[in-house]
């Protein structure tokens, strides 16, 4: 599911990009859902770890600490547009593993 939205993220986030025109127009939120995506995969699905992905996830996506802000503006069109929410889903879901190996 997450390789879906992605691919389907970077084609219609391009495409919207050009019709908007503007970069990673506020409009588009497929690559928020990317990002929530990652955070939870693999990761018990409590209402728990949903709502701690979840702010984690706003948290990163706000902050977009090194190296995701890079990727947004390094990258092109739809890539960058997804790839910056898709860096943060991954610092979310690595600090939730780390949680779940030290708390059991």
């Amino acid at each position: 599911m997450i390789a879906v939205v992605l691919a389907v993220g970077v084609v219609s986030s391009t495409t919207a990009e050009k019709v908007i025109g503007h970069k990673d127009s506020g409009h588009i939120i497929i690559d928020e859902f990317a990002g929530f995506l990652v955070s939870v995969f693999l990761v018990p699905q409590t209402p728990a770890y949903l709502v701690a992905a979840f702010i984690l996830f706003r948290i990163f996506d706000i902050l977009k600490p090194f190296p995701i802000a890079k990727l947004e503006t390094a990258l092109s069109e739809g890539t960058g547009v997804m790839a910056d929410d898709v860096m943060a889903g991954i610092y979310v879901n690595l600090l939730l593993h780390l949680w779940i190996l030290v708390h059991g």
